[in-house]
């Protein structure tokens, strides 16, 4: 066996040695991950190294960040949205405002618009990514996620390209960092839509998308209390079906689907 794998006979010895001793971080790894789970996970490994002192457990803090590391411990605590600012000062291209607030489209998949939402969850933050067509209002693609990433932007878009996608398509968005990423922008190149963002701090630009988010969460959301992601996730598709299907909207008298089919 050890000529098939290329070691030595005096190594295989020690390593069959040393994994039939004891682990020497047996115990202090007990009282890390005990600290650990009175904190309901939520401590990082500086906290955790000040709950033992305060226990008269004397430990250094890269000691108990390692421990962490070999047991698997990490705080489940919500982070810090940084990276978001990082990203988006990474790639930093953005687009004029092209829609500047028209909203009127003569057929379907001509003029979209776009955006993500925060709603919680019983495991914490969850994104909801839309895109709405301004034609008709119908909704042409959503997804969410537990993450909040340019993955979840281009799965939406990608689904919205299963539409008959008008020569020019012009898309609308925020600045938000998903939105200014290069892989955001290679896949809107791809397929030659026409990007347009709204003006920085002005959610107005945008309001077809906001007034959507704002019927979902006082339609559907408002109802649940504290969901889970499957919960959520199931609310979620209901109504978007019933928004686009059954949900007649004031100004034309019509449900998104209804226009959409008197438009073909």
């Amino acid at each position: 066996m050890c000529q098939f794998f290329g070691v030595s006979r005096a190594a295989y010895y020690r390593w069959v040695k040393h994994i039939e001793q004891p682990d020497p971080d047996c115990e202090r790894m007990e009282l890390v991950q005990a600290a650990y789970l009175q904190s309901r996970q939520t401590y990082g490994y500086r906290r955790v190294t000040l709950a033992l002192h305060q226990q008269g457990v004397h430990m250094n803090h890269k000691a108990v960040l390692r421990l962490m590391q070999k047991l698997g411990l990490q705080s489940i605590a919500r982070k810090r949205k940084v990276s978001h600012k990082l990203a988006a000062m990474d790639y930093d291209l953005h687009y004029p405002n092209r829609l500047n607030r028209d909203f009127r489209a003569t057929g379907p998949n001509q003029k979209w618009v776009t955006d993500i939402t925060y709603i919680r969850t019983q495991q914490g933050w969850a994104y909801l990514s839309v895109i709405k067509d301004l034609f008709d209002g119908f909704i042409v693609a959503h997804h969410l996620d537990d993450q909040n990433s340019v993955a979840l932007v281009k799965r939406t878009l990608y689904t919205a390209l299963n539409e008959k996608v008008t020569d020019g398509l012009l898309l609308h968005s925020d600045r938000g960092f998903q939105y200014t990423s290069l892989p955001y922008a290679s896949l809107i190149q791809q397929y030659k839509i026409l990007p347009s963002m709204s003006r920085p701090a002005n959610c107005w630009d945008n309001a077809p998308m906001e007034n959507f988010f704002s019927h979902l969460k006082e339609e559907a959301l408002r109802h649940l209390s504290h969901p889970s992601f499957d919960d959520l996730s199931q609310a979620v598709d209901d109504y978007v079906y019933f928004y686009n299907y059954h949900r007649i909207q004031l100004k034309t008298k019509q449900t998104p689907y209804q226009l959409r089919c008197l438009s073909t």
